[in-house]
């Protein structure tokens, strides 16, 4: 998930929103207002209390687009806001972690998502602790007891996100985890919850980038999602397989394609030296080799889709054309490791073959070389 930020001081404006801060033990101190961006935070701006550890705040919200808004004493964290278009709240906050808001039922959510979140870390903290110095016999059952603490918690975390649909709060709380490599929502099952959640947002904020995130997020769990369930029952094969729709709405399957030698090709339409390719340089290969066994199966990574069969039916490519509008959360992007486009694989007899593609001077031997 990419988010830029867009956040704007602004002195006075129609979509301004007003926080009026105190921090204690922060008299005449310069804090940090910061935006969540993604997985990090983009500094917005710095702000000075007075003697009195007062400051007020304007920024410019959009209408239906609220904002995560941090404010930063040093590299703590000492404030969380979820900030909404003509918001004027009030919050008071210590350099300890104590913090009270008003003005913001949203904020005032967020808040108690991040005690509650606090709170369990806490207490996994302790236990963790605890099992590093404990017995044998000790430690079994301190092991129990963390992985029930971590079971209720994340059942709590479900009920408040079930009961919490149309807040924007729910967002973080998908994406709290107890330290690397323990997410709260990390079993490929909680891509339902990611689903639900992204759906019931669009209903309020279709505009929001964190919902837009979210629902990108939640299509590439889902993704892996239905992969896995497909390679319970599917047979063994030699390389990951892909089964998308071509121009006409007809399932295309990888594993499906009958030929000795397959070119899975990745590529965007929405750039115009693939286009290029497609006509000068995959053409006359295909003419070349395909009675003689050469099949290309070219899945393009494009939202647009009308766009993506626009250019196939006007360059007229006759092999097989598929497209997944999910592009960069593709499964099949991670599945196969996909970093940039375009990108080529080679499936000789039914597995993976380790022939690469350097440039397309280089495919006519490529393929030359497999059909043998």
């Amino acid at each position: 998930m990419a988010f830029a930020a867009s956040v704007i001081l602004a002195a006075a404006c129609g979509n301004g929103a007003k926080i009026d801060g105190t921090v204690a033990c922060a008299p005449s101190s310069e804090l940090v207002v910061k935006l969540l961006d993604a997985n990090r935070y983009s500094v917005l701006d710095t702000v000075k209390t007075d003697a009195s550890g007062k400051f007020s705040y304007k920024v410019d919200v959009k209408k239906g687009q609220p904002e995560f808004i941090y404010i930063f004493c040093g590299d703590r964290r000492i404030a969380s806001l979820l900030v909404g278009s003509g918001d004027r709240l009030s919050f008071s906050a210590d350099t300890l972690g104590n913090m009270e808001v008003t003005g913001s039922e949203e904020s005032a959510r967020l808040v108690q998502v991040e005690k509650n979140y606090s709170a369990a870390a806490a207490r996994l903290g302790a236990l963790a602790n605890r099992l590093e110095y404990a017995a044998e016999d000790e430690a079994k059952a301190i092991r129990s007891e963390l992985s029930k603490e971590y079971v209720a918690y994340y059942r709590d975390c479900v009920r408040y996100i079930l009961q919490n649909s149309h807040s924007l709060t729910v967002v973080p709380v998908l994406y709290q985890n107890f330290g690397e490599g323990l997410p709260v929502f990390g079993q490929k099952t909680d891509a339902i919850h990611f689903i639900n959640a992204a759906d019931s947002l669009e209903t309020v904020y279709p505009d929001s980038r964190y919902v837009k995130a979210l629902r990108s997020e939640a299509q590439k769990r889902f993704g892996y999602l239905e992969l896995e369930t497909r390679l319970k029952d599917a047979e063994e094969i030699g390389f990951p397989d892909i089964e998308l729709a071509d121009v006409d709405g007809s399932k295309k399957k990888l594993s499906e394609v009958d030929a000795k030698v397959v070119m899975l090709y990745f590529w965007t339409a929405s750039d115009a030296k693939q286009n290029i390719f497609n006509t000068d340089v995959l053409k006359p290969v295909y003419d070349k080799w395909h009675s003689r066994g050469f099949e290309i199966y070219q899945i393009s990574f494009d939202p647009d889709k009308t766009m993506w069969a626009n250019a196939v039916k006007s360059q007229k490519l006759p092999w097989i054309n598929v497209c997944d509008s999910r592009a960069g959360s593709s499964p099949y992007a991670g599945l196969y490791n996909i970093t940039a486009l375009p990108a080529a694989f080679f499936i000789q007899d039914g597995a993976l073959s380790d022939e690469k593609l350097r440039d397309g001077k280089d495919l006519d031997k490529v393929i030359e070389r497999l059909l043998k």
